[in-house]
């Protein structure tokens, strides 16, 4: 398994021990890609996976600036219109320095909509 599905691997059963529920991984839009799809209650936690062991480039949290926001942003917009009802929704970011989780952060509401 390479590092970064190991590490989306990681984060699923992380967050599912935290009593969130998969919903969906690695989801797909013309826009780009959502690494997991949770429910949290009843809020729809899209959540991005982030992989850098190396901090040389600002490390996982600097990887994800507006650009790629609006991205993520705008496939969560796609996958919620197809839903027959629009839940309360919020994006999360896992980071992590190696794939098996040491380390790893848990930004909940990490960026708005």
């Amino acid at each position: 398994m390479k590092a970064g599905a190991q590490a989306e691997h990681w984060a699923a059963q992380f967050l599912q021990r935290q009593g969130l529920k998969l919903i969906e991984q690695n989801y797909h839009s013309r826009f780009g890609e959502i690494d997991l799809i949770m429910q949290d209650g009843d809020e729809r936690v899209f959540v991005e996976v982030r992989l850098r062991s190396n901090a040389s480039f600002g490390g996982a949290a600097a990887s994800i600036d507006k650009r790629k926001q609006q991205r993520i942003i705008s496939t969560a917009q796609q996958y919620l219109a197809g839903q027959t009802r629009m839940p309360p929704c919020r994006f999360d970011v896992i980071l992590m320095t190696d794939a098996e989780g040491s380390g790893a952060q848990w930004l909940k509401n990490a960026f708005n909509a």
